[in-house]
């Protein structure tokens, strides 16, 4: 396409290219001058939600939010059938995270009652959406879930490949393997 007469050849103020170059621009400009204190309370939100500070950092920084809320699949409580207490370990970690929202989904056959037993730190228990369940099911669980919680502020703690799909269907802050959130 030629430019038209009196155009410079200039860049394409519309197209990715100009828009990656000003987001890379606004984010140099942003980093550097971030003022010591703002760190330092960072830091210790991160500390307080059990996070380590890149984690956190990188949450916020994709969503602009704080974290307000966890999403607790039963598998990653180790939850697993009724009956089941909560591990010690988690027990502990959950004892300690008094400053963000604990809901729990159970993913089925465990029903929400009895992941409510098992592990009464929790807010509130919630059914799961199933593993293979559409986008649109999932996104509606999730929703029902959360209430009136902005979802971009909520992370999904869980402990198998297909639970991660739910924070992309709930539109969540992000994903965290068991394993990492549960570390010692």
């Amino acid at each position: 396409m030629t430019a038209g007469i009196g155009h410079n050849g200039g860049p394409e103020m519309t197209g990715l290219a100009w828009r990656s170059h000003c987001w890379r621009a606004a984010r140099s400009r942003l980093l550097p001058t971030l003022p010591l204190e703002v760190v330092r309370l960072r830091v210790r939100r991160a500390a307080e939600l059990g996070l380590d500070y890149k984690t956190y950092a990188g949450i916020r920084a994709s969503t602009g939010h704080d974290l307000v809320a966890f999403l607790f699949s039963s598998n990653a409580l180790r939850v697993l059938r009724e009956g089941q207490s909560l591990p010690a370990d988690r027990a502990a970690k959950l004892a300690a995270l008094g400053s963000a929202g604990m809901i729990g989904l159970a993913v089925p056959p465990l029903p929400p009652a009895a992941l409510a037993q098992a592990a009464p730190v929790l807010a509130q228990c919630h059914a799961a959406p199933p593993l293979l369940a559409s986008f649109a099911e999932a996104r509606g669980r999730l929703r029902a879930a959360l209430g009136k919680t902005p979802s971009d502020a909520v992370l999904l703690v869980g402990d198998h490949g297909l639970e991660a799909e739910w924070c992309v269907a709930g539109r969540l802050a992000g994903y965290l393997p068991a394993e990492r959130y549960f570390a010692r």
